[in-house]
């Protein structure tokens, strides 16, 4: 049984994921309590204030999330008025999604609490490493990118 949980502890993509999740869940806990957002929601409307309007589509590739997670996310803050659709004039299957003023001020108002967590956490690393780390979790996802398409082709 140690073998295994040994082996699990060093395989990277495990790693990942729960480096992700404990520093998704630290800023979470803030933005859950204080503003009744969950995880989804909150990096849809993180998207949506980086970029300003999106697809649904969009918003899959952009958040790496899947479909119903996405579509979930855009219905809960679609129900708080956080963002409105506008029709898509070059698809009519599908919307442009964007944050209402009500999503923007929220929005405004996660944001520096993001930033201060996110501080928070690279005190850990020195300048160095933080600028290493960028490059690392760069190449790792392109990587990551490169092997899927591969699979895709074949």
């Amino acid at each position: 049984m140690s073998r295994t949980a040994t082996r699990l502890a060093d395989f990277l993509p495990y790693r990942l994921s729960i480096t992700s999740n404990a520093v998704s869940d630290l800023i979470a806990r803030e933005y859950r309590t204080r503003f009744g957002l969950k995880i989804p929601e909150w990096r849809v409307m993180a998207v949506l204030g980086d970029v300003g309007a999106a697809t649904q589509r969009e918003l899959v590739a952009a958040t790496r999330m899947d479909k119903v997670a996405v579509n979930r996310a855009t219905g809960a803050l679609g129900d708080r008025a956080l963002i409105a659709r506008a029709p898509n004039a070059s698809d009519g299957r599908s919307h442009h999604l964007a944050l209402t003023d009500a999503g923007r001020a929220l929005y405004a108002e996660i944001m520096p609490l993001a930033l201060q967590m996110e501080t928070a956490m690279l005190t850990a690393l020195d300048e160095v490493e933080r600028t290493q780390l960028g490059a690392l979790l760069v190449k790792l996802l392109d990587q990551a990118d490169r092997l899927a398409a591969e699979e895709v082709r074949g």
